[in-house]
């Protein structure tokens, strides 16, 4: 997170020197502060409403209930709201701004491959992200990868309608004006910074995959239920009908399916270099391996 603070204010102070007003700075963190409270509040309602989840029905899932309500007790967490998603793909995700708030939501296509011990694991699993307080990180990241993104935008354009607008000799003089090595510099940096504030929430989420896997683990005392469970989504191979890369980050795996190709056929293959840099996800057959000891 210090991380991409630094790179909103590093590019707000690149910008305010190209431009001479200092007051972009101000601008950019505030704005930055501004979009992760308001995002964070509201990230539970927008999320369910993007994937059409509707709470579970305890008449025709309370075994369901039951598991979940057993390990929030055993966890010490408050129970989080409970919501399904009719789709087929095996999936599951935990979202909400903190535990009283907290909402855990499951696929139709998750309960229909996986047995009580998986269920259990990958429910851990999510409790574990609410307990870690993930969904703050998470909120945050995402809003200022989606930041870094917009403000690398408005300044390249700025520079397009600079160049076309500026003539004469009040465009000398404003070129003048502007320090040359600091304008190469913040253009390079406006079109990698949005390359690098992604690669840098990628990396945040594998790491807190990694971090639920083992809470999850430790929360159920069988680590075998939830690696059962990662092999069998990933062999499903089916992505969710409303994956979004907004939301992509929160999902047990990867709802695109860009993930899966580690398992084929029950076995674990090892995932190419590129797709685990710019994956959401850690590899299935590293999160297997971590989870059995291998």
């Amino acid at each position: 997170m210090v991380a991409f603070f630094g790179v909103v204010i590093a590019l707000g102070w690149i910008f305010a020197g190209v431009y001479g007003a200092p007051e972009i700075l101000y601008i950019a963190v505030a704005f930055s502060i501004f979009m992760n409270v308001l995002s964070y509040w509201f990230s539970d309602k927008i999320v369910l409403k993007l994937h059409r989840a509707v709470p579970v029905d305890l008449a025709t899932h309370r075994e369901l209930h039951n598991v979940l309500e057993n390990l929030s007790i055993a966890s010490g967490l408050p129970m989080p709201r409970f919501y399904l998603i009719d789709d087929r793909a095996p999936n599951a995700f935990a979202t909400g701004r903190d535990p009283k708030h907290a909402v855990i939501c499951v696929t139709s296509g998750l309960l229909d491959i996986l047995d009580r011990s998986e269920l259990e694991g990958v429910l851990a699993h999510e409790l574990s992200h609410i307990g870690n307080r993930d969904m703050l990180v998470s909120t945050v990241a995402v809003v200022l990868v989606g930041f870094v993104a917009v403000l690398s935008d408005i300044f390249m354009r700025s520079l397009w309608f600079r160049g076309m607008f500026s003539g004469g000799e009040g465009g000398r003089e404003g070129r003048g004006s502007a320090n040359g090595l600091m304008l190469l510099v913040s253009l390079a940096l406006s079109i990698l910074a949005p390359l690098i504030a992604s690669l840098i929430h990628l990396a945040i989420s594998r790491r807190r995959e990694f971090l639920a896997d083992s809470s999850g683990a430790l929360l159920t005392r069988y680590p075998e239920g939830l690696a059962h469970a990662l092999r069998k989504i990933a062999a499903a191979g089916r992505p969710l009908r409303t994956a979004t890369n907004a939301t992509a980050h929160l999902f047990l795996e990867n709802p695109f399916g860009a993930d899966r190709g580690g398992v084929r056929d029950g076995s674990e293959r090892r995932t190419p270099f590129l797709i685990r840099l710019f994956s959401t996800h850690p590899p299935v057959e590293e999160r297997i391996a971590a989870l059995l000891g291998e």
